[in-house]
């Protein structure tokens, strides 16, 4: 599955909206270097979706607001 990500880096709080089932637009503290930002939004992904970080993936957008994720079909056990 692929998710479309609008990233906001270096916000005062992190936030997550979902705009729609393959959308999520997320605010998180961590800047825009060394891939901080994109690693967090990773980790918020995973949480949001119930996937291991690991099969999160960062497909586009690397160094762009607007990003591309992959996000493998493993789920975690509740």
């Amino acid at each position: 599955m692929y998710v479309r990500v609008h990233a906001l880096p270096g916000a005062k709080r992190e936030r997550v909206t979902r705009d729609d089932e393959f959308t999520f637009t997320i605010a998180v503290r961590e800047p825009a270097e060394r891939n901080l930002a994109n690693r967090r939004i990773a980790a918020v992904l995973a949480r949001e979706l119930s996937v291991r970080e690991n099969d999160v993936r960062l497909i586009t957008g690397h160094r762009s607001s607007a990003k591309l994720y992959s996000i493998g079909e493993r789920r975690l056990q509740d």
